[in-house]
Formats: C-alpha cells, sequence, structure tokens
C-alpha cells in the first residue's frame, strides 16, 4: 500500500503549526492555535462488537477518545459520525447514541453535532476535538534505551468479543471485556503526563505488537516484552487456546511479525498478542526513575497499570516467555 503523503501534492508538513501530522503519522493531528494550546483531532467508528446498544456506543465513543489521550491531551468537543440501517428500531438508535454521549460527558467534554447516514450494517464513532499544552504531546517516537514500558488495560477484549459472536464467550469474560473498553484511558494520560515520559500509543486495532512495532520503529530502539507480565481478562487464554481468534489477528500477523522474535512461546499465546484490541489500554516508555512516582500517581486515581518490558538497543521486537 502506498504511504498516505504520496496520494497528496503538497508537502503534509508544510504548515508549521501542524506538530503531529502525515508527515510522521500518529494516533491524532495536532496542530498549534497559539503558544501555550494546541487542538487534537482524530475519528474512529466502527461495527457493534457487542449486543447491547448502549455499551456499544459508550463503548465506541471511548475507542475514539483514546487517540486524544494518546497524545496527552483532554477531550473538549466531539461529533457523532452514524451508519444506521433505514429499518433500525429508534431505540436501539436512541440508545447507541445516548451510550455515547454519556461516555462524552464522563470525559468532561460534549456532543455538538454529527452526520448519520444510511448504511445495511450499524457503525459508530466519534470525530473528537482535544486540547493539549503544545510541550505535553505524547508521540509515539521517542522511547530511548533503558525505558520501562508500561500497559494501563489487560489485552484480550479482541478474541472475547469474537467468542461473543459466536456465543461461546464466558459471561464473566464479556462482562470484563465491556468494563475494559468502556473505561477512559484520561487517568492513565494523566498518570503519565504528570512526569517524564518519552513515548506513548494506544492498543487498538493492530494488536499490541503492531502498535509496539510503531513505536520501536518511530523511536529507533527496540522492545523487550515478558510474556508472564502481560495482564489478560477471564477466559482470554483459554479463548486462544482453542484458536478462536478473528480474521484481522491474521492479517496483523502477516504484517508484523518478520519485526518479532518470540522465545519459548506457544504459536496460540503469539497469536493473542497478534489479535485487534478495542478501546485498549496505553502502553508508554518511561524513565526507570519515573516508574515508582507513576505508579503512585496511577494509586492515586484507581489506575491499573502493569511493568511489561523494556526499551533496547537496536530494532524490532522481542516476546520472552
Amino acid at each position: 500500500m502506498r504511504p498516505l503523503t504520496e496520494l497528496f501534492s503538497g508537502r503534509p508538513d508544510q504548515d508549521a503549526n501542524l506538530l503531529v501530522g502525515l508527515g510522521e503519522a500518529d494516533d491524532a493531528a495536532v496542530y498549534l492555535i497559539r503558544e501555550e494550546t494546541a487542538i487534537i483531532l482524530t475519528i474512529d467508528f466502527f461495527t457493534p462488537v457487542v449486543d447491547d446498544p448502549y455499551d456499544y456506543g459508550a463503548i465506541a465513543a471511548a475507542n475514539a477518545m483514546s487517540d486524544v489521550y494518546a497524545m496527552g491531551g483532554e477531550v473538549l468537543l466531539a461529533l457523532n459520525v452514524s451508519c444506521f440501517p433505514a429499518d433500525l428500531p429508534l431505540e436501539i438508535a436512541r440508545e447507541i447514541l445516548r451510550g455515547g454521549a454519556e461516555k462524552v460527558c464522563e470525559a468532561g467534554g460534549v456532543i455538538a453535532g454529527g452526520h448519520t447516514v444510511e448504511d445495511r450494517e450499524p457503525k459508530y464513532g466519534l470525530a473528537v476535538m482535544g486540547l493539549v499544552h503544545p510541550d505535553k504531546v505524547t508521540t509515539k517516537g521517542g522511547a530511548r534505551p533503558g525505558d520501562v514500558l508500561v500497559l494501563t488495560k489487560p489485552l484480550g477484549v479482541g478474541i472475547v468479543t469474537t467468542a461473543l459472536k459466536s456465543d461461546v464467550a464466558d459471561p464473566r469474560s464479556i462482562a470484563e471485556a465491556i468494563a475494559s473498553m468502556a473505561r477512559l484511558n484520561r487517568d492513565a494520560a494523566r498518570a503519565i503526563s504528570g512526569g517524564a515520559f518519552h513515548a506513548v500509543t494506544d492498543i487498538t486495532g493492530f494488536g499490541l505488537l503492531g502498535h509496539a512495532w510503531e513505536m520501536a520503529e518511530r523511536s529507533g530502539a527496540g522492545l523487550s516484552f515478558d510474556f508472564e507480565a502481560f495482564p489478560f481478562v477471564y477466559g482470554a487464554q483459554a479463548l486462544a487456546d482453542d484458536w478462536l481468534f478473528p480474521a484481522g489477528a491474521n492479517k496483523n500477523e502477516a504484517a508484523y511479525r518478520s519485526h518479532v522474535l518470540f522465545s519459548r512461546l506457544s504459536d496460540e499465546m503469539q497469536m493473542l498478542l497478534f489479535t485487534p484490541e478495542t478501546s485498549g489500554g496505553l502502553l508508554a516508555a518511561l524513565p526507570p526513575e519515573e516508574v515508582d512516582s507513576f505508579g503512585s500517581r496511577c494509586v492515586a486515581l484507581d489506575q491499573p497499570y502493569w511493568v511489561v518490558g523494556e526499551v533496547l538497543e537496536g530494532e524490532g521486537i522481542e516476546v520472552l516467555a
């Protein structure tokens, strides 16, 4: 696939106020509007991942806003992006939109409008605008050898929601996955930005290893993970043992396997790390001396976190079992 930058005749970085854009693609665009203020712009929407329409709306909204948090910002306002079948019952559409609106309100933002078109399969999400101080912008690049890697949500929601579609997911797994996906990354971003940091991204459609590779490539460094340190929602590993992976896991594996070295890890657990996540947590590279204070901020915010690896000299990713 050709890079997006090749599809435009003008230079994507020709505006000096565009701090993050197509020149070095990241989780969202960042544009400087005054000396101490930049705006963050992002958009994301997808088909239903759970059965309950309210939960679907809340998860889609949390997922869309996650890019603002991955860039170190706070949500200001959002626009609904909706595609609904003409025969979709009004109460279902209303619940989807209510779930999204209440999640935006929880984030301290406001729904300011939106756009809906007819489509055979429901799709919902948000276009989001956030604010950030230019000195507090967090990007995928910048991880340094010696940094500690922390993760702020468990993995495995992608395989659980796939199992849900086949009616083979455990109720506890479903409940944990929904709670994780609906949780905002707001407190995680605040804990990270409250101290020194070097690189941040959120874990979504490319899976843990796809997004980790983006961080490694952008940083010009290698990443090392300890598989035993990874958190998983209940039942995710058992579903992996049954090989109930979504199609996106195969696509991610094809795209990123050449950049990953596994040590004594089963094929099932390898594929689980390639599995797409929805509204996943933040992966951050912090200086080692910052980890304790970061942990204290997380405790104060009731924000879970896990130390899952470190940044190395070199390139690529290794996963140790």
